[in-house]
């Protein structure tokens, strides 16, 4: 398909008459198009499409569809019905009211040509441009970051359905591009094995019968990869997809003892990061937070917080479900930066902060980070009584730590086995043994005291923190982070945030930045319309007590 950009957008005359006569108080797509005009353009995605060949649709308006598809949480089929028959969408996409639209394949394509160029960036940019020329969106400030899970589009399986559903797909796919071939190779029995999808339900349940199901699965799986490496004639097939996920699965789940596949014994598997979830979604991870238990990625949304302008997401930032929060900060920063859109306060939850990340951002982006640190997790510390690493005077310069007591410390030696941790400060057992406070000291029998420090700047930061976040200023300063859960909440049911749609990490990530774009847009009508952002939810006896 070739490109042919139209220079000007204008909403046609018979479409404006009959559109504001039907809807004379307006609707999103009516205020959006008259405020905001043409925010995506065909020579924005101009780059995507060759000079040669059959027409494409106009990239232009085919973004503004993903957009509204996600605003009302549609279908690929539904958005394109709804490009030819909804009036307001005609309007904000310039349409006559005689368009027949497009076939719904093409939205699908659009989605694909963003993903393989690496601009799914400009959906959100785009709009975030004209609304910094409206005034609505302003340099520095205060943003809030937090992160929220995400399902893969894949069903949990154990393990022993994940190794029958990964040589499953490995062979359908080997049946698609070299069927002559399999069928020479696949023995009858492999028809029956694997020609319907693996269940649990039908598999044995005694342990014995699952393990050696377990053995015969992999010993399939090994004789179609000694296959793929020995043939010279479709030399290619070890690059198919399928048949490299079906590799790296068995090194996860398989030992050769003997000659012959075994299970990896549960102490012997990868950590959970590495590991494969399904045949079907490569990208997608296992992970456990407190009681949520899911298969899938992590969604990133940074949103603005200041009361003069609507809440508009910044910045958004996909990653496997097994990352942790903490590692996201820079690259949100590094983000911002590059598209000049950083804060001047940052609001963030304890999972995001660590010593390092407080100094990292205000060092690099000159970002002041809000949010609590992670408690001292000595039992001195939790029991409120013993004497803590705070309760000791640290002389950095003499290389000298004074316990509550006033006993200083005799050496201050390297520390490299303990992360994160450089200096150890040890006591003198001469002070330590016969102290009366020990107990609340030290619950070794013999040992002395020992302090471990970490770099002077990372311990005096996180020290100052600690001390920082108890106060009521801290509290009033920090309540305002809470506001980024109704934005999780709002893409949940308003655009199904919770599920991805697509498959890999990839196309889930553009699925995130469309669906920030969405409540980007569902929030500047609000405000165009004046509609007053909702007040935290009141149950009807608990709004009895103010009353009283």
């Amino acid at each position: 398909m070739s490109l042919q950009p139209r220079t000007a957008f204008k909403i046609p005359e018979e479409t404006q008459r009959v559109a504001r006569a039907a809807f004379p108080q307006s609707t999103l797509c009516l205020r959006i198009a008259d405020a905001l005009g043409p925010v995506y353009g065909d020579e924005q995605f101009a780059d995507l499409f060759p000079r040669r060949g059959q027409p494409a649709e106009a990239p232009g308006r085919l973004a503004w569809i993903t957009v509204l598809q996600f605003v009302e949480n549609l279908s690929d089929r539904a958005a394109a019905d709804a490009v030819r028959g909804r009036l307001d969408w005609k309007y904000l996409l310039g349409l006559e009211l005689t368009d027949p639209g497009f076939h719904h394949t093409v939205l699908s394509e659009f989605r694909s040509r963003l993903v393989a160029g690496q601009v799914e960036q400009r959906l959100l940019e785009g709009l975030l441009e004209r609304l910094q020329e409206q005034g609505l969106l302003q340099a520095g400030g205060r943003q809030r970051t937090d992160s929220t899970h995400v399902l893969a589009a894949v069903r949990d399986l154990n393990r022993l359905e994940r190794v029958g559903e990964t040589l499953r797909a490995a062979l359908n796919s080997v049946a698609v591009v070299a069927p002559d071939w399999l069928q020479i190779l696949a023995p009858p029995v492999w028809y029956e094995r694997y020609g319907h999808r693996i269940e649990n339900y039908h598999l044995p349940k005694s342990d014995a019968a699952r393990q050696a199901l377990a053995a015969t699965i992999g010993a399939d799986g090994q004789c179609l990869l000694k296959a793929v490496d020995a043939t010279t004639e479709h030399d290619w097939l070890g690059k198919v997809p399928a048949v490299q996920t079906l590799r790296r699965v068995w090194a996860e789940q398989y030992i050769e003892v003997e000659g012959a596949l075994v299970w990896r014994p549960v102490q012997d598997m990868p950590a959970p990061a590495e590991l494969s979830a399904s045949p079907y979604d490569p990208d997608a991870r296992y992970s456990t937070k407190r009681r949520v238990e899911w298969v899938g990625y992590k969604v990133h949304l940074t949103e603005t917080c200041d009361p003069a302008t609507p809440h508009l997401i910044v910045n958004v930032e996909t990653t496997p479900a097994t990352t942790p929060d903490d590692n996201r900060v820079a690259v949100v920063h590094a983000s911002l930066a590059a598209r000049h859109r950083l804060p001047a306060e940052h609001l963030v939850d304890k999972g995001y902060t660590s010593a390092q990340v407080l100094l990292d951002s205000q060092r690099d982006y000159h970002v002041a980070i809000i949010g609590p640190v992670a408690d001292d997790p000595s039992w001195q510390a939790r029991a409120g009584e013993g004497f803590a690493k705070a309760d000791f005077r640290i002389d950095w310069d003499r290389q000298v730590v004074t316990c509550p007591v006033g006993h200083q410390s005799g050496s201050w030696l390297p520390k490299t086995t303990v992360p994160g941790v450089v200096v150890e400060a040890r006591f003198s057992g001469q002070d330590c043994t016969p102290c009366p406070h020990r107990a609340r000291c030290t619950r070794s029998k013999k040992e002395p005291r020992i302090i471990g420090l970490q770099p002077r700047d990372q311990y005096e930061a996180l020290q100052a923190t600690r001390e920082v976040q108890t106060t009521e200023a801290f509290r009033q300063q920090y309540a305002a982070r809470a506001g980024v859960e109704s934005t999780h909440e709002q893409a949940i049911r308003r655009c199904g945030l919770r599920q991805c749609r697509y498959i890999g990490l990839a196309k889930t990530h553009l699925q995130h930045l469309v669906t920030a774009v969405a409540i980007n847009l569902i929030r500047v009508g609000e405000w165009l319309a004046g509609t007053p952002t909702a007040p935290t939810r009141c149950s009807r006896f608990a709004a009895l007590q103010g009353a009283a």
